[in-house]
């Protein structure tokens, strides 16, 4: 009786023994990196129901894990079985079962890079999203329309044009076109300090009238060192009744009117339209595009200077002058 109880006792340790090499062994393959896919990365998509056993031979076929039954084993053991997220996932270099799995059941996605640029109208913000290949350009038109996402700080906004801030974005491939558009408002948000509504108000501007303001702005001048300066002839000739007489407004108006290109004629001068500054005094109707955070700065923060116009040095400068002869000679000088 006493040898069997010391047989039975050892073959217990024994178990115990090798359940211990057992578990270090494992514990030790789901941590070590790994790699089995040629090039410099894998793309797996998991799609939405997957199991996490169809998850992990995905995994396996495209060389990411060494062993589809041991990161199911994993999983079932970690009690994570349950937590992986759908998504397209790319895997670069070496990693880990744990560090794979981890990826995917935080929802590590992939990114997809969109470009919003400065100065982007709402057609051009549609197009970006299309181009990216996120949505339609009738959905994402139709995004670019919900003025019930700012309507709070510009209750006449008819569109988000002028509130779709400029910036690159990354989304992953299921986002769509007002997943992206709330983003860009967001941006605006976050972007609209409370500094700078407490300058518009010494100013007397709404939201919107700077935001206009500072589109014209972006539109006007590419020059960093100019911002502030354009700023105060629009100031000026606002202050004084003066036509703004800025040639991207009469471009937007043509764009409104279905007409493309940047060609200028004498029609588009006398074109009836409230973004028309040849024809209407003072601002246009709304922003024709989306400034960057500078030229709203600039439109809060105007340059001390006396000018009241400018004329394209066509080198992506430009010359101001305080009278009209001044700037006569300037366009002959630069334009004519």
């Amino acid at each position: 009786m006493k040898r069997l109880a010391l047989l039975t006792a050892a073959a217990a340790l024994l178990a115990v023994v090798a359940a211990a090499i057992t578990a270090t062994t494992l514990r030790r393959r789901v941590q070590a990196p790994f790699q089995a896919y040629d090039g410099a990365y894998a793309d797996i998509v998991v799609r939405p129901g997957m199991a996490a056993s169809q998850i992990a031979d995905l995994m396996e076929r495209a060389g990411v894990v060494e062993s589809a039954a041991l990161l199911t084993g994993w999983l079932w053991w970690t009690q994570r079985s349950g937590d992986m997220q759908a998504g397209e996932y790319r895997f670069s270099g070496p990693m880990s079962m744990v560090e794979v799995a981890e990826m995917v059941i935080a929802g590590r996605v992939r990114l997809y890079p969109m470009t919003i640029a400065e100065g982007s109208t709402r057609w051009q913000v549609a197009d970006a999203i299309v181009l990216a290949g996120f949505d339609t350009y009738d959905a994402a038109w139709a995004a670019t329309g919900r003025i019930d996402l700012i309507e709070d700080l510009d209750p006449l906004a008819d569109s988000l044009e002028g509130y779709l801030f400029p910036e690159t974005y990354l989304a992953p491939r299921s986002a769509d076109a007002e997943d992206l558009v709330v983003r860009m408002v967001d941006a605006f948000r976050r972007a609209w300090t409370s500094a700078n509504g407490r300058r518009a108000s010494e100013l007397g501007m709404s939201v919107r009238t700077v935001v206009t303001l500072a589109s014209l702005i972006e539109a006007e001048t590419r020059a960093p060192e100019e911002r502030a300066v354009v700023s105060r002839v629009f100031h000026n000739r606002l202050a004084r009744g003066m036509l703004l007489q800025t040639d991207p407004t009469v471009i937007y108006a043509r764009h409104l009117a279905g007409r493309e290109g940047r060609t200028i004629y004498q029609s588009d001068l006398r074109r009836d339209s409230p973004y028309n500054t040849y024809v209407y005094p003072g601002l246009p109707a709304g922003p024709i595009g989306s400034p960057r955070q500078a030229s709203v700065a600039a439109a809060l923060h105007p340059a001390d200077a006396e000018f009241l116009y400018f004329v394209s040095r066509n080198d992506g400068t430009h010359a101001f002058s305080r009278t009209l002869a001044e700037h006569n000679e300037f366009v002959d000088r630069y334009q004519r």
